[in-house]
């Protein structure tokens, strides 16, 4: 499974979103410090979900940052994050 596939599934199994999108931004970072040949090692995430509703924007990451720790912690070098709640979306 890819990474991009990996990460997708988790956030999908653990906030059920209204909204996901998992953008490998690899291509952009070529040359740069954490960027492999092989790709997937830099992406953004626009996630919105109801488990966002009433938690600030740093816990939202953390919430994140803690389903994706196996990634962050060994593939992905960089992760840029987009996280709202459905009321916020509109």
């Amino acid at each position: 499974m890819s990474v991009a596939a990996s990460m997708h599934a988790k956030l999908t199994d653990v906030f059920e979103p209204v909204h996901l999108a998992v953008v490998d931004e690899s291509r952009l970072h070529a040359g740069h410090v954490g960027a492999r040949p092989e790709g997937e090692t830099h992406f953004r995430v626009e996630i919105v979900a109801t488990a966002f509703d009433g938690i600030s924007r740093v816990e939202r990451q953390r919430m994140v940052y803690r389903v994706l720790k196996d990634e962050l912690g060994d593939r992905v070098h960089a992760l840029a994050l987009r996280t709202l709640s459905p009321s916020e979306n509109s």
